[in-house]
């Protein structure tokens, strides 16, 4: 019995993407034992992965903190890790191969790096679908696929019903209108025009909320609907990913939460502008789609409302 090291530090879309991979991983090192790389938000999520031995800490403290950094190195170095799965492709875990194996190719290190295709450059790869790059990394590193292209984030819910008791939620919307104040391209104006047109057409049929983060708290006043805290503080990542799963409907920029919706098998709808695009960062699955628009700001609540309706009915 052998060690793997997957190395995945976030963000949490990017962790809800790489579920189908790393059970990939796990099922292929069947009689190994594989730990997981990550940043302190993520712990807790991924000591509940049934799919790993146990979670190691990366405080991701500067490159230049060489106490920290020898002390990482060290401790990773004690697994004696046979094999490396890169899922983050970063600058950093990029750094870390040069410490750790700076010689190896794919086999012992798998990255996008270790296994660019001959005929392109990391640029032109990385234009491609994220699942399709995991399934070439992979494929590349001698792993059979089965669920890297269909990942499935249910291994991270937890039992919510006290906080649906609470707020008496039974069929209910839920809605990220949200995003990070420095990506404000993703944002899409108009959620409280869409409540207003939702709440006309079922009346009380459907309970309309949100689940701010710990950096909206202060923003729920800026939409009508009914935010969904526990004790009021926000909710842990495994109590979203129960109230998202358990949804009837999800309306998000794209956000982390969009993409856990359609990892989760959740009906719903990412909105998208000029940032990206929904091909680029395979969100669209079977229950989730995505509606792509040069600005959002042109997006009108009346069309994004015909989509919801057609789901709903």
């Amino acid at each position: 019995m052998s060690n793997i090291l997957i190395i995945k530090h976030g963000s949490l879309g990017d962790i809800a993407q790489a579920s189908g991979a790393i059970q990939d991983i796990s099922d292929f090192h069947k009689n190994d034992k594989v730990y997981l790389l990550t940043t302190k938000p993520y712990i807790v999520l991924f000591k509940q992965n049934p799919y790993l031995e146990d979670v190691i800490l990366d405080k991701r403290l500067s490159r230049f903190n060489l106490f920290y950094l020898f002390n990482l190195m060290r401790k990773l170095k004690k697994y004696k890790f046979i094999k490396i799965f890169d899922l983050q492709n970063s600058s950093r875990s990029s750094f870390y191969k040069k410490i750790l194996f700076p010689n190896a190719g794919n086999l012992i290190w798998s990255s996008s790096e270790t296994t660019l295709p001959k005929d392109k450059s990391k640029d032109e790869f990385d234009k491609n679908p994220v699942l399709d790059r995991f399934k070439h990394q992979l494929e590349t590193s001698g792993i059979k696929i089965k669920k890297t292209m269909f990942p499935d984030f249910n291994w991270a819910c937890s039992n919510i019903e006290n906080i649906k008791k609470k707020f008496d939620l039974n069929k209910y919307i839920l809605l990220f209108p949200f995003c990070s104040p420095h990506l404000k391209i993703k944002k899409w104006p108009y959620y409280n025009e869409l409540i207003d047109l939702i709440k006309k057409k079922f009346n009380n049929e459907y309970k309309i909320v949100i689940a701010p983060g710990p950096n909206e708290l202060n923003m729920t006043n800026e939409i009508n609907a009914i935010s969904i805290l526990n004790e009021n503080k926000s909710l842990s990542i495994v109590e979203l990913a129960t109230l998202i799963k358990d949804s009837s409907f999800v309306v998000s920029n794209d956000t982390g939460p969009a993409h856990m919706a359609a990892h989760l098998d959740a009906r719903g709808l990412a909105l998208f502008g000029s940032h990206t695009t929904a091909y680029k960062v395979s969100i669209e699955r079977q229950n989730f789609k995505a509606i792509q628009v040069t600005d959002l700001n042109k997006l009108s609540a009346e069309k994004v409302f015909e989509y919801v309706i057609k789901s709903l009915n």
